[in-house]
């Protein structure tokens, strides 16, 4: 780089600018997933839009591409890269609720969690991930699964509008009405377009919810599974759950004996009226006996950082991913195969419910376009030792291998490895050659390749 472009930068910067040659190098550079150490060129810490429009202009006119860090949990690692530029926005985590148009604004380094304890108060929430330490940013415009998808739709579903800074350093406010084709891009499209650095939410009366999970032994995941399968396809849309291969962590509710045992577990959350979620979450209580369970009346909020403990900052991450539109019974088959391997207690397998409200959108009036699909499940392999890396990234392969021909061609962007970009026109269907136009119009050198990488058109 230019060490005058590199001074001049720094002095038009209101945040922070690092390089090799700064003391808190090390540390800025350090990603969620600890498998990945990558050396960027230099990182900016914006304070506001203006520093990222800055940010943006500096890296084209000095051929660095852009790496965007928001939450910061991308488990490919595509918060950052090898002499790139990192816009980390993690020093922008503004959330504003309005409890008249029952909206928020959320800055784009905010998390679920710094959104869900703005709102809690007003009694409001949105769709949101499964872990309260995801970036907002990075959830939504991957679409954005979560226990509240049936009932109000995906993340994006519910984005209203959101402010962008393309690769040339221009500000647009992308809605329905301005900018249309940039907004129907970055709902399910990724970070292809642009640094989002505000986002606009509508936000639904959501307070106090029934939950929680309920662990049974692995010789019942079959009824389980098969269960699920019929029963999620009409219950009421108040309902998210899902079930899980997940290890028994510590817990004081779980017997003491089985603890770092393996179980099939339902995780549930009722978000209709909390005296009528006992009666709905009982038909999942007579499917067989449960070993444990720790169901009941809390805070939306405590149920989505009920699980922030098992996946920590440092992990080694490999995640696989599929839609899938029907549970069959190979699939089933599969997962009574692989599921029970699962290594460690922060790995886990996910079958998550994505009927409902966002089956009622339209699959290309978004960029997501899996409206069909019933199910995404997500392989999520995580664990402290990288020494288990190989056998555990095997764990990981031979299921999804084990489950794929029993599943859709594509997958959830935001639960992909960073090699799948050969699946990347699968994810999209239809929807990718308009991604790819729209690509070429706002980043046609394409400046932000470090994700799902759509290609200009």
């Amino acid at each position: 780089m230019d060490t005058n472009a590199l001074t001049a930068l720094r002095e038009n910067v209101r945040g922070t600018v690092t390089t090799a040659e700064d003391a808190g190098y090390d540390d800025a550079r350090r990603v969620y997933n600890a498998m990945i150490d990558r050396r960027p060129a230099v990182i900016v810490r914006p304070a506001n839009t203006g520093d990222v429009m800055t940010a943006v202009r500096f890296a084209a006119e000095n051929d660095l591409t852009i790496a965007v860090r928001g939450g910061s949990h991308s488990v490919p690692g595509f918060g950052t890269a090898d002499d790139a530029l990192v816009v980390d926005l993690s020093t922008m985590r503004g959330v504003r609720v309005d409890p008249l148009t029952q909206t928020a604004r959320v800055e784009g380094g905010a998390t679920w969690g710094d959104l869900n304890a703005a709102a809690y108060p007003f009694g409001l929430a949105t769709t949101g991930g499964i872990i309260s330490t995801t970036g907002v940013g990075g959830l939504t415009l991957g679409g954005g699964i979560g226990y509240l998808t049936r009932g109000l739709g995906l993340s994006c579903d519910n984005l209203l509008a959101a402010d962008v800074v393309t690769a040339d350093g221009s500000f647009h406010v992308a809605s329905d009405k301005e900018d249309a084709d940039l907004f129907w891009a970055i709902r399910g499209g990724g970070g292809n377009f642009g640094v989002i650095t505000s986002f606009e939410f509508r936000m639904s009366p959501v307070k106090d919810i029934y939950g929680g999970p309920m662990f049974f032994e692995l010789d019942a995941a079959g009824d389980l599974l098969r269960f699920y399968r019929e029963f999620i396809a009409d219950a009421p849309e108040e309902l998210g759950c899902f079930p899980a291969y997940q290890i028994a962590p510590p817990l004081p509710f779980i017997p003491e004996d089985r603890h770092g045992e393996p179980f099939i577990a339902m995780v549930t959350c009722w978000a209709g009226d909390p005296d009528a979620g006992e009666k709905a979450l009982q038909p999942i209580r007579d499917v067989a006996p449960r070993v444990a369970e720790h169901v009941g009346v809390m805070p939306y909020p405590a149920l989505n950082s009920a699980f922030d403990a098992l996946v920590p900052p440092g992990l080694q991450h490999y995640w696989k991913a599929n839609f899938v539109s029907e549970l069959t019974d190979d699939a089933i088959a599969a997962h009574l195969e692989h599921g029970p391997k699962v290594p460690v207690v922060n790995s886990t397998v996910h079958i998550y419910p994505i009927n409902g409200a966002a089956q009622r959108v339209a699959p290309d009036s978004t960029a997501f376009a899996y409206r069909d699909a019933t199910f995404a499940t997500v392989i999520a392999g995580m664990w402290p030792d990288a020494a288990d890396n190989d056998a555990n990234t095997t764990w990981v392969k031979d299921y999804y291998a084990a489950t794929a021909p029993h599943s859709e061609e594509g997958g959830y962007v935001n639960f992909m490895a960073e090699d799948d970009q050969s699946r990347i026109r699968a994810n999209y269907r239809g929807n990718y050659d308009r991604l790819a136009e729209v690509k070429r119009r706002y980043d046609p050198d394409n400046l932000f390749r470090h994700n799902q990488n759509i290609q200009p058109g």
